[in-house]
């Protein structure tokens, strides 16, 4: 009986019902869009800071020895705290040296490294031919776009790079043009920069790329500091804390649009179950001269609120994916995949606004039946 009369009501009012339905429908639309818009574009806006290149820097301190180098076994340490957020770390051994190929020479700075971490760090690196492949390879190099243009090298050709008496002969695997001061730094494997010069196991820091919020940087900041005493951990600052705000910022706003689309949905549904009221002022009279309970004839509207959220919200759901796909390409400039999790999400906040759109109308058992049956 309950839901034959559930579908009368909701044929019968289906014109005023139609209304809250648009609202509820239009809300979750914009919700689902945001949420999920929140959940991928902000994960694909992090990948994308990835690609700045490292946000936290491992060095010695400044009582350290006079060569200002640490132990490479620090490295290791790293490596072995599993950090999840962690996701490249490159040691770099500097040396100020001379390079010479053909006729030409030049002051160049050489950079001792492993190209694996390099290149996952720095992906957005522009590279005429091809990277080091191997940890081990002592024979190749690569170079730095103004290095190579001032000793006129190209990829295939040899340079030859000196330092303190000592020096070695490498080929040059391919050219790197970053814009920054690497276009002047010749990059070798880090055990012929160890080589050159004469420290052994020595590196002059560590790069690390770090993902998350500023927060979560932070914290990967403390474990560090906390796991190697003996060297100096920083954030770089410009790279760390633009990301962290940006994200901050994007997911503040999403938040406080999502809340305040909920607002209104809450109202728009409060106006039409409220004018529903009052048109069912005498219906509701007669229940009550019938001996209906209130709790039972305020179950008829939430009944029909939970029908509207739920129907509203799965309209709502499938418009939104579309809608976050438009907001990321013309906002992010990121492709936005739809998150299964955002439906039964933006379902549960459609019903819960519903019924709380609704809960005012337990008003109606005021209602007085001797005065609906005298007409009044």
């Amino acid at each position: 009986m309950f839901w034959r009369i559930l579908w009368r009501l909701l044929y019968a009012s289906r014109g005023r019902l139609a209304l809250a339905l648009l609202a509820v429908a239009s809300g979750a639309a914009v919700c689902a869009a945001l949420l999920n818009v929140d959940l991928d574009a902000t994960d694909k806006l992090t990948r994308e800071f990835r690609a700045l290149g490292a946000n936290v820097v491992v060095s010695a301190t400044q009582n350290g020895d006079a060569a200002g180098t640490m132990d490479a076994n620090l490295i290791g340490q790293i490596s072995d705290l599993h950090l999840p957020d962690v996701v490249a770390a490159a040691p770099y051994l500097y040396l100020s040296a001379n390079a010479k190929a053909g006729e030409n020479n030049s002051g160049v700075i050489v950079a001792g490294t492993l190209f694996d971490e390099v290149a996952r760090m720095n992906s957005w690196w522009k590279v005429d031919g091809l990277w080091v492949a191997s940890r081990d390879d002592r024979t190749q190099c690569m170079i730095g776009e103004l290095a190579a243009s001032r000793l006129g090298l190209t990829p295939g050709k040899s340079v030859t790079v000196t330092y303190a008496g000592r020096a070695v002969t490498l080929q040059v695997r391919g050219i790197v043009t970053t814009g920054s001061s690497e276009d002047s730094q010749i990059f070798v494997v880090l055990p012929v920069a160890q080589e050159l010069s004469g420290l052994g196991d020595r590196i002059t820091l560590i790069q690390i790329m770090a993902r998350g919020s500023a927060a979560e940087i932070q914290g990967v900041i403390h474990r560090l500091s906390t796991a190697l005493p003996a060297a100096q951990v920083r954030p770089l600052r410009q790279i760390a804390e633009a990301e962290g705000q940006l994200l901050a910022r994007i997911r503040g706003l999403l938040a406080g649009t999502v809340g305040l689309i909920l607002v209104l949905t809450a109202l728009g549904v409060l106006a039409a179950m409220a004018g529903l009221a009052v048109e069912r002022r005498r219906d509701v009279g007669l229940m009550k001269a019938l001996g209906g309970p209130v709790r039972r004839i305020m179950r008829f509207f939430l009944a029909e609120a939970t029908a509207i959220a739920f129907t509203g919200g799965i309209a709502g759901c499938l418009v939104g994916m579309a809608l976050s796909e438009w907001i990321g390409e013309r906002i992010f400039s990121v492709s936005i995949s739809p998150r299964l999790i955002v439906i039964p999400a933006t379902l549960a906040l459609m019903i819960v606004v519903s019924l709380a759109g609704a809960l005012p109308l337990r008003l109606l058992g005021r209602v007085r039946p001797a005065e609906i049956l005298r007409g009044e």
